[in-house]
């Protein structure tokens, strides 16, 4: 809340006038994400969660290409028996996938590879966007550190100031010790402000895994509207994506279940000679076996894989549900967000810069004493850094909107509505 004390009439008038000719509105202008993209690239590269979903996903192939290998490789024998009767036989045995169990498992790995496709591509987005947000909360603390100099260096010259117009008595000594007062908050509160953007970047780090990316400007306009960005269809979210991969793998896992109780035959061909005394007879012979689910009928194997299905399809609803939500509360935040930031660039507390010459001007005049300016000068203070704070609140807004809506990587690669439909 700003707290003004009584200034003469000429003086508030002043004020106003070029208060209110110091912000004026301007449409926001979109951001070059072209920085951005190439220091994601980078981050995408170095962080490990990315590289471990890489693998996951190679593992995720290489499953699927195993599970599409035919599941049974023939088995050769070869016997040999020296008594009264010499026996030299060979064998070769193949058991008959009749009931397409290789097909099922197939259709799980294809399955599963969607969903380590869509699982990836969430990874990686996500690591995005909470680089962008760290981005922006880094940015916001520069500018903050930025917005603290100028305050330590105005401070710095009004207690150079106070302490000359003490000595020819323009000012009282309790108001040169308000003015030491003033500085001395000063520079503590220079110090908080740099510590809170060591840890802002340092949580840019711990994301991004290299210190050295060279980060561009949080810009100084404010992002687009939802309009330019409208959201994508839920079915092609990789959230949804994924969650219907997994049912899918779970339908899968129920035929290959199904399939399982179906015993499947072995094929056996013999052949081979046999010495007996004088004798000697060549024997050719063909065997089938099969297998009896009598102990064990999978029918426990099939109701569990059931169970899973339901389980899939119930975890699919829940990811629609909080997709819809996330959407609806992320766009709702956003724009209130944006509102205020336009607000606040379009009002006469914007006008930080401008504010503050003009404070000390009417200080040296003697139009104000000091308290007042310190006051006034601190709200102003408080006031460009809670602005701050917004228009960075707002772009993290819009990046979470962008990651609800499905837009994050159309908007780094500068891709409008109209063009990636």
């Amino acid at each position: 809340m700003l707290v003004l004390r009584s200034v003469p009439l000429g003086t508030a008038c002043l004020l106003y006038a070029s208060l209110l000719g110091a912000a004026p509105v301007s449409e926001p202008s979109p951001m070059a994400a072209a920085p951005l993209r190439a220091a994601l690239h980078t981050v995408w590269q170095a962080s490990p969660e990315v590289q471990a979903a890489r693998a996951e996903r190679e593992a995720a192939r290489a499953h699927a290409q195993a599970a599409a290998q035919p599941l049974y490789n023939p088995e050769l024998s070869m016997e040999a028996e020296n008594a009264d009767v010499d026996r030299r036989v060979a064998g070769l045995s193949l058991a008959l996938d009749l009931s397409g169990k290789r097909r099922a498992r197939a259709s799980q790995g294809e399955a599963d590879v969607q969903a380590s496709e869509a699982g990836y591509a969430m990874l990686r987005r996500d690591v995005a966007a909470r680089w962008l947000k760290a981005w922006s909360g880094a940015a916001l603390a520069q500018r903050q550190s930025e917005l603290g100099r100028q305050r330590l260096g105005l401070m710095q010259r009004f207690d150079e100031l106070a302490a000359q117009r003490l000595q020819v008595g323009d000012v009282s000594s309790p108001e040169r010790d308000l003015a030491g007062l003033a500085l001395a908050e000063a520079q503590m509160q220079q110090a908080s402000l740099i510590g809170h953007e060591a840890a802002a970047r340092a949580a840019l780090v711990a994301i991004g895994g290299a210190s050295s990316i060279a980060l561009p400007s949080l810009p100084e306009g404010l992002p687009p509207s939802v309009d330019s960005f409208a959201p994508l269809a839920a079915d092609a979210l990789p959230e949804l994506q994924q969650a219907r991969a997994l049912q899918q793998s779970a339908e899968a896992g129920v035929q290959m279940a199904r399939r399982a109780r179906v015993p499947d035959p072995a094929v056996s061909l013999v052949g081979g000679q046999i010495h007996s005394g004088p004798r000697s007879d060549r024997v050719i012979g063909l065997s089938v076996s099969v297998p009896l689910p009598v102990l064990n009928s999978g029918r426990a194997e099939v109701a569990a894989a059931r169970a899973e299905v339901e389980a899939a399809d119930a975890r699919l609803r829940s990811r629609q549900f909080a997709q819809r939500a996330g959407l609806q509360e992320a766009q709702a935040r956003y724009v209130a967000l944006r509102e205020a930031a336009m607000a606040f660039r379009g009002g006469r507390a914007a006008a930080f810069g401008d504010r503050t010459a003009l404070l000390e001007k009417l200080w040296r005049a003697g139009e104000i004493s000091t308290s007042d300016y310190l006051t006034q000068l601190k709200q102003s203070l408080d006031t460009a850094l809670s602005g701050r704070e917004l228009e960075s609140q707002a772009w993290q807004a819009w990046f979470d909107y962008l990651t609800a809506a499905g837009r994050l990587t159309d908007w780094l690669d500068g891709r409008t509505q109209d063009a990636s439909r």
